[in-house]
């Protein structure tokens, strides 16, 4: 039982043997530093069950506090709010209880609970990854490892939206313009090649619509009647038919895209653990909306088209397959929560990693399935985030202006070798150990400049001001975890079983101890919330404290007291433990000397 629910319970017992009244819960908060305490409690919400002055019932609760619990020292009360003094014996038993886990904070794993499906990346595969994408996996992959790290069984995946007439404007580009080029031939990535041609098809579609304007067309018609376009949409009812001709090409770009991919997730540390494809489970969406038809959870129009009526719901009429007999992405997306969930029958729940553009197509997709029977339902949600803008403006793929991700990863490293060797931080290192320090900096500044914001908000993202060795940015705590690194390795082997009872604590040490004490909490936090930003924010609290107490006491050099020596060795190795643990839960490696 850790120190909140020891003091909840004591304080519902106060609230029932002073005042004869039944008290649900009990808020806490951070005691304020200009006050005496090591922990709150908001006496204000109390007021609902017992009536009187604040502060005398803060007295009340104060006194029996201290007579009752014997980690409870003393308190004070300062107009509405209690705040209460802790012994050290309290924070010594609890660091020599921590000392030894490498993995202190994570939940044991839960293996009769039911597991959660996290969705990312999902591409389309007529372009290369760009910097909306890596927004998408950085979250996504940290959503998951949190999920883990709370206890849950995670599997992550993709939708890779391989099908569409997105596709078939790159292959009939390719065909038209490629000459056979491959990225063999060419030395490009598989997915940058198709992307050019992506690009190739904007162009000469848009050359078109100016020539049949200027021939008296309006813009709408010429938009409809381009013959390039009319073409794609041709080799896409092809393809839906299953024309060889059109298949192979599609399998052979496709698999240059996938190679493409596979690198540029390597190059910035994601993985998944089943990947889907929308060719693939777009079928199986049709077969349930077959099912629906029967049941009446959908109707079909006059023009044959089938919809899903939920302007009951407070929604609108959502159309599931066009009067072509085609599908739209809502079938989809039906047919692949359902497919997983054949796959997987453990998943009890799903987090769908999509930018806050598709809100109401989440909405309706989740209303649908759970109209189609599926229990599951319920636990659907979708992690929404807002765009990354640059200073330089708004991204167009198909206009080739995209920030593309395997770029932006090498300038994050460029730039972090850069800024290094200003610093002089880097003497004594071969030219490999820079490269891949510059490397594991340079992702950790974007990666945390990313995760430390909430994912509703939009960011304006800065590579410059990511990588800044001071402030609230990934390159400062990687930098504080390596001079703890220092410390360890200066201090050399100490005595871990010296008797630290009666150790009298410095504030600096126990302000260090009451961080360490929230990273459970903030982990459950994290999960409940799917909220990396909370992860990245209190390891920035917690590297502040330890600064301040680096900065403040001897740890290695000139400190003559044995015991209080190991101890600071030892809690400044926790502290290290937990930053590494942060870290990994956002996907950034830390680095051993900086």
């Amino acid at each position: 039982m850790n120190l909140q629910e020891t003091l909840s319970l004591n304080v519902i017992q106060a609230i029932k043997t002073v005042f004869d009244a039944e008290l649900e819960s009990v808020e806490f908060q951070a005691t304020r530093k200009e006050f005496a305490g090591d922990i709150t409690v908001v006496v204000f919400p109390m007021l609902r069950v017992v009536k009187g002055n604040p502060v005398q019932i803060g007295e009340k609760i104060g006194q029996f506090l201290v007579e009752n619990v014997e980690e409870v020292t003393a308190f004070n009360v300062v107009k509405g709010f209690l705040n209460i003094e802790i012994n050290d014996d309290y924070y010594i038993n609890f660091f020599n209880n921590i000392k030894d886990q490498s993995q202190y904070g994570f939940a044991t794993p839960n293996s009769k609970g039911k597991a959660v499906m996290v969705e990312y990346s999902s591409p389309n595969t007529n372009k290369p990854l760009h910097l909306g994408h890596v927004r998408n996996v950085i979250l996504g992959y940290s959503v998951s490892e949190i999920l883990k790290a709370s206890g849950k069984k995670v599997y992550k995946t993709q939708i890779i939206n391989d099908r569409g007439i997105h596709i078939c404007k790159s292959m009939l580009a390719w065909k038209r313009f490629g000459n056979g080029e491959t990225p063999q031939l060419s030395g490009l990535k598989g997915d940058k090649l198709v992307g050019n041609y992506y690009v190739k098809f904007d162009q000469e579609y848009k050359a078109e619509i100016q020539q049949l304007i200027s021939e008296g067309q309006t813009e709408e018609e010429a938009k409809k009647n381009a013959p390039i376009i009319l073409e794609a949409q041709q080799m896409l009812l092809k393809w839906e038919a299953g024309d060889l001709e059109v298949v192979a090409l599609w399998e052979k770009m496709n698999s240059w895209v996938y190679e493409g991919f596979d690198t540029t997730y390597k190059s910035i540390g994601v993985d998944f653990d089943k990947l889907y494809y929308e060719s693939q489970t777009y079928l199986l969406g049709k077969e349930f909306v077959a099912e629906g038809l029967k049941t009446g959870v959908f109707f079909k129009k006059e023009d044959g088209s089938v919809w899903c009526d939920l302007t009951e719901d407070g929604l609108d009429e959502k159309i599931v397959l066009r009067s072509d007999g085609t599908a739209v992405y809502m079938t989809q997306d039906i047919g692949t929560a359902i497919q997983r969930v054949k796959d997987f029958p453990d998943v009890g729940g799903m987090v769908y990693t999509v930018g806050n553009e598709q809100e109401y197509h989440f909405q309706v997709l989740f209303l649908i399935i759970k109209k189609l029977g599926f229990d599951w339902a319920d636990n659907l949600y979708h992690l929404s985030y807002g765009m990354v803008d640059l200073p330089s403006g708004k991204m167009k793929s198909r206009e080739g202006t995209v920030v593309d991700a395997d770029d932006l990863v090498d300038e994050m490293a460029q730039t972090a070798g850069e800024i290094s060797e200003e610093l002089g931080k880097l003497d004594g290192y071969s030219q490999e150990e820079k490269q891949d320090l510059y490397k594991t900096i340079g992702l950790g500044a974007l990666k945390y400049f990313i995760l430390k914001v909430d994912p509703r908000k939009r960011i304006l993202f800065d590579p410059k001001e990511s990588i800044d060795f001071q402030g609230n940015t990934g390159p400062f705590i990687q930098y504080t975890y390596a001079r703890i690194q220092s410390v360890l390795r200066k201090a050399g082997k100490v005595d871990s079983s010296l008797d630290l009872s009666g150790l009298k604590l410095h504030p600096k040490e126990k302000e260090l101890l009451k961080q360490l004490e929230l990273f459970p909490e903030v982990i459950n936090n994290a999960a409940s919330n799917y909220s990396p930003a909370l992860i990245a924010n209190y390891t920035y609290d917690l590297v502040k404290a330890y600064n301040s107490f680096f900065q403040n006491l001897p740890i290695v050099i000139g400190n003559e007291d044995e015991v209080s020596r190991a101890f600071r060795i030892g809690l400044s190795q926790s502290v290290a433990n937990v930053i590494k643990s942060a870290f990994g839960l956002l996907g950034i490696n830390v680095p051993e000397r900086m």
